[in-house]
């Protein structure tokens, strides 16, 4: 984590990275054992690609909807209390998932998990962003809070994997349940009583944007940047969504999808260090161009490379997945005002979250209708529509290493 003193002035820093990174770690960790449950539950209750989508739409479109709402309730009620309290809701959907035998009750938990895993994204960036002022301190804690997902993803997925061998899904959704319980009222004790931290921010006179809307359309580097993360995430949680089906079409089994995702977020959690680090040496910019390029490339080659040589290719797929969201999120406080990063951080979120979440069904029906593998060879040229999105940021990010 960055360095930080144990001084009065650094506990403030300190608390929050440690906070919103281990609640980073058990939302994403839970978010991304649902790819294991997807194949399991298609067998389970007869589903198509299409309604598999929607149970992705479900969890990641409530959670997306939710963003900019949960991060107005910031200011009143203190941004600590709801990342706990959405923390408690998503662990409470987690463990209730382990006692279900119908897909709609599944449908329902996926909904409630959804809706306490809306308060994380917002209020862990937005403390994390607002305890490190300085530039580079503040990239770097963000970067570290993006690699605490990262691992979450590579943690649960392997042990929810391990556990379906010996069990069943419902156990490894229970077991998760109680993890995220536990942190949820670790984050109870670790912030008791804490006043809203961001309500000075959100309630000073000058945080009141005159105009809003039209003061936020004059953030024209911020929304192209956005949109640069909805391409971005759309194509991640899509091909996520449907890469366990084309490991089942090479002959994997179960333990084999829990492998290669485990790989991948593994490899995840690396490229968003390297790509953090890449992005100082060379530049935002051409930083995100070359991940984007990797990853259409990456996914193409999943196509045509037998189970094993798949497996191998899985960190690498990872890096390039998830290799541009730390740099974008890193460069968000740098393209709006210090009194709208919490509110930017909403709207980047609802917005990539948003992609990810519609992206999964609209690739379903697609693959219903196409087939899985004409539909993952669509994802790798739609990322590539990235490329002419970095234009209009050359001239507000980094564009060479200093």
């Amino acid at each position: 984590m960055p360095n930080a003193s144990t001084s009065p002035a650094a506990a403030k820093p300190v608390k929050s990275l440690w906070a919103g990174s281990l609640a980073h770690f058990i939302h994403d960790g839970c978010s991304d054992m649902l790819y294991l449950f997807f194949p399991l539950w298609q067998a389970q209750f007869a589903l198509s690609f299409a309604e598999i989508g929607i149970l992705k739409t479900l969890f990641s479109g409530t959670m997306a909807s939710l963003q900019v709402p949960a991060s107005s309730l910031a200011p009143r009620l203190g941004a600590e209390k709801l990342l706990a309290w959405g923390t408690l809701l998503l662990g409470a959907a987690m463990l209730f998932l382990g006692n279900v035998d119908t897909i709609y009750f599944v449908g329902f938990l996926l909904v409630l998990g959804g809706l306490g895993s809306s308060t994380q994204h917002p209020m862990s960036s937005a403390l994390i962003s607002d305890a490190y002022e300085q530039i580079d301190l503040r990239r770097k804690a963000l970067s570290t809070f993006n690699v605490a997902g990262d691992l979450g993803k590579l943690a649960l997925p392997a042990t929810g994997a391990f556990i379906v061998s010996q069990s069943n899904w419902m156990s490894a959704a229970q077991a998760a349940g109680v993890a995220t319980l536990c942190i949820a009222g670790w984050l109870f004790f670790y912030f008791p009583h804490q006043k809203p931290s961001l309500s000075k921010i959100s309630s000073a006179p000058s945080e009141q944007p005159t105009a809003a809307i039209g003061g936020w359309l004059n953030y024209k580097p911020f929304w192209s940047l956005s949109s640069i993360g909805v391409i971005d995430s759309a194509t991640r949680m899509g091909f996520l969504t449907f890469f366990p089906f084309l490991l089942q079409q090479k002959g994997g089994s179960i333990a084999d999808t829990g492998i290669a995702l485990s790989l991948i977020f593994a490899g995840g959690a690396c490229g968003k260090l390297a790509c953090g680090r890449l992005a100082l040496r060379i530049g935002v910019l051409r930083s995100v161009i070359l991940t984007e390029i990797v990853t259409a490339l990456c996914i193409v080659s999943t196509l045509f490379l037998p189970l094993l040589p798949t497996l191998l290719l899985a960190p690498l797929l990872g890096v390039a997945l998830n290799g541009t969201s730390s740099v974008l999120y890193g460069s968000v406080p740098e393209l709006v005002p210090p009194t709208h990063r919490q509110k930017a951080f909403a709207i980047f979120y609802t917005m990539t979250i948003g992609s990810g979440a519609i992206s999964p069904f609209l690739y379903g029906l697609a693959g219903d209708v196409i087939g899985l593998s004409q539909v993952v060879l669509l994802l790798a040229c739609i990322v590539l529509a990235t490329l002419p999105l970095t234009l209009p940021l050359r001239n507000r990010l980094r564009t060479e290493g200093t």
